[in-house]
């Protein structure tokens, strides 16, 4: 059975090396838990997935593979209309009434029935016992009671008598797909880090401080510097316009890099790069940057990253004058191959999903000047983009 399991999680693309199946197999042996499902889930998911991205997938095979789940269902039941499921009223019985309920007799038979149910029932049913609805005795909906049955669209369980809870699944948001959260962003950042120690001895060296004594046969205390991100990030955020759509995207992607980068500044400019940038968006048009002074500031080995849907006309950056605020001399096209030209490291992510980036002549423009480095702003085009950071 645990070989199955294991041959369907490389099947879903979920990296488990036979390493990790063998402390499975060991925990199992010295008995670390009960023997119930839902405990051998919490511990083979800590045993198998490295990695956040595949929590979903793992959820996915192990409902396939241990609960008889049909991954072909979940369709089904997501296409459920949400006005069957809202909870008007909620079922109250006494015990007498819920022990004449009738159970429908084991699994296959409740996703035998399931599946019928969803095939015959057109419209919303309230307080029944036998279609899919709210506040009934039927073996599928919400808000109702039935010793034995799937619950479906409800927060969360009443009476604790579902054999399978068909909600959304609890880490379905960490697919490598979907837009990120802070605290993926942060995961995601961190394969651009660089550590070295640098600057004054203030930490202990354990490891060379019992070396050294041993050696010398007394105390010999042995300090090292602070072991600190070598990485110097530079980030360039486009803000106002249609970006105003992607504003808590950029302010969880600013959140993180501020965590994760100690050595980072940041500015901002509106549609594309020109003659100046500003650190304060209530004082833009007073305490401008020029740009050419930032880039006379800040070093070469700068990684620098744009942030922008780079969607605009595309004057804005072919033609001098083109910029919708102001009378710019020279073209904004100019000033991004500038950057490139200095920062060897540079990067483009984009809010915008990538499915509609064909659409957009403006943004086949900026991922052409930018050498094609353009990502998309998910989890894996995160990744690749601080993959070719750390080229």
């Amino acid at each position: 059975m645990f070989v199955h399991f294991f041959h369907e999680l490389k099947k879903a693309n979920v990296p488990v090396s036979l390493r990790e199946y063998l402390m499975l197999l060991e925990a199992m042996d010295a008995d670390v838990i009960e023997r119930k499902v839902e405990d051998f889930y919490f511990l083979s998911r800590a045993s198998l997935v490295k990695d956040e991205r595949n929590l979903d997938k793992f959820d996915q095979v192990f409902s396939h593979v241990f609960k008889g789940l049909d991954l072909t269902l979940e369709d089904h039941t997501t296409q459920l209309p949400e006005e069957w499921l809202k909870a008007l009223t909620e079922k109250f019985l006494t015990e007498e009434e819920k022990a004449e309920i009738e159970k429908l007799g084991g699994w296959e038979k409740i996703m035998e029935t399931l599946k019928q149910r969803l095939e015959e029932q057109k419209k919303r049913h309230e307080g029944g016992n036998k279609m899919i609805g709210t506040a009934g005795t039927s073996p599928f909906g919400a808000n109702g009671y039935n010793p034995e049955g799937v619950r479906i669209g409800q927060k969360e369980g009443r009476h604790g008598k579902a054999v399978k809870v068909w909600d959304k699944r609890e880490y379905k948001n960490l697919d490598d797909q979907v837009e990120l959260g802070t605290r993926n962003i942060k995961v995601a950042l961190r394969r651009l880090r660089k550590f070295a120690r640098e600057g004054a001895p203030t930490e202990l060296d354990l490891d060379d401080t019992i070396k050294s004594t041993a050696h010398h046969g007394y105390l010999d205390i042995k300090m090292v510097a602070e072991r600190r991100n070598k990485v110097k990030l530079l980030v360039f955020f486009d803000i106002g316009g249609s970006m105003d759509s992607h504003i808590k995207l950029c302010e969880e992607l600013f959140s993180a890099a501020r965590t994760e980068f100690k050595n980072m500044e940041y500015f901002y400019f509106h549609n594309c790069l020109y003659e100046g940038v500003w650190k304060d968006n209530r004082r833009r048009h007073n305490e401008k940057m020029n740009t050419w002074d930032v880039l006379h500031k800040f070093p070469a080995d700068y990684k620098v990253v744009f942030v922008g849907d780079a969607t605009m006309s595309p004057y804005e950056i072919t033609y001098a004058g083109g910029s919708v605020e102001h009378w710019n001399e020279e073209a904004g096209a100019l000033w991004l191959e500038r950057v490139t030209q200095i920062y060897e490291s540079a990067i483009w992510l984009n809010p915008v999903p990538e499915r509609h980036w064909e659409y957009t002549p403006s943004l086949q423009i900026i991922k052409q000047i930018m050498g094609e480095r353009m990502y998309p702003l998910t989890l894996e085009g995160l990744d690749k983009g601080m993959r070719e950071l750390s080229r």
